[in-house]
C-alpha cells in the first residue's frame, strides 16, 4: 500500500512536467507560425514592389517646334515662297524629322478653313524606296545632317523623299520648297536645305543640272 501511495504521489508530482512542455511546444509552434506568416509577407510585398512601375518617373520630355504651310490666297495670288507658322509639339529629339512628318499630314481641319495649305502629301504617290522594320513600307522621307547629298558640309541638311513626287507645276514646286527651307531652318543648326527626289535629283529643278549639289 505504500508503495502504491508512493507511486500516486510520484506521478502527482511529476504530471505537470509533461503539461507545461507541451503548452511551451505549443507556443513555440504557433510563434513559428506567426513569424513565417510575416517573412511571408514581406516578401510578397518586395516581389510586387519589383514587378511595378517606378512612382517616381519623370514626364514625357516633348519639344515646341513650328510647320510652315503656305496660306490661301497670298501664296497663290502674290507670292508663292510666302509660308506662315503653326505650332506644333515633337514627342521626340528628333524634331526635324517630326516637323517635316507633320508638313506630310498637313494642317488641321481648323487650320485648312484659315486659308492653309500644302500640295507635299497630294504630290507624293507609290511605294517607298527606303528600308523599314517592317514590311508594309518605308518612310516617305531621310533627314540626313550636315551633307549637301553624299557630301559633308556643315550645317546643311540633305532631305531625299523616299516615293515618286509629281509637280503640277512650278507654283507649287515653289511652294513646297519654300515650306521644307523655313520649317527646318528654325533649326539653328540648319542653315541650308537640299531637296532630293527619290532618284537623288534636285527636287524642282528644270535645267535637269542638279544645280542644289553643285
Amino acid at each position: 500500500m505504500n508503495d502504491l501511495r508512493n507511486h500516486h504521489s510520484d506521478s502527482a508530482v511529476s504530471s505537470p512536467r509533461p503539461r507545461f512542455l507541451i503548452l511551451v511546444g505549443l507556443c513555440l509552434c504557433l510563434l513559428l507560425t506567426l513569424g513565417l506568416g510575416a517573412c511571408s509577407s514581406n516578401f510578397a510585398a518586395s516581389a510586387d514592389s519589383l514587378a511595378q512601375p517606378g512612382t517616381h518617373t519623370s514626364a514625357a520630355t516633348t519639344y515646341p517646334i513650328k510647320v510652315y504651310f503656305s496660306r490661301y490666297p497670298e501664296s497663290v495670288s502674290t507670292n508663292y515662297a510666302a509660308v506662315y507658322p503653326v505650332n506644333r509639339t515633337s514627342p521626340t529629339v528628333a524634331v526635324g524629322t517630326f516637323a517635316i512628318q507633320m508638313l506630310i499630314a498637313g494642317p488641321t481641319p481648323s487650320e485648312k478653313q484659315a486659308g492653309y495649305f500644302s500640295e507635299l502629301n497630294t504630290m507624293l504617290s507609290g511605294t517607298s524606296n527606303c528600308s523599314a522594320p517592317i514590311p508594309v513600307g518605308g518612310p516617305d522621307f531621310t533627314l540626313t545632317l550636315n551633307m549637301k547629298g553624299k557630301t559633308p558640309e556643315s550645317g546643311t541638311a540633305t532631305l531625299q523623299l523616299c516615293r515618286t513626287i509629281t509637280s503640277p507645276g512650278i507654283g507649287a514646286d515653289a511652294r513646297v520648297t519654300a515650306e521644307i527651307n523655313a520649317t527646318l531652318k528654325q533649326f539653328s543648326s540648319i542653315k541650308k536645305v537640299v531637296i532630293l527626289t527619290k532618284d537623288g535629283h534636285c527636287f524642282g529643278d528644270a535645267s535637269g543640272k542638279d544645280l542644289c549639289l553643285k
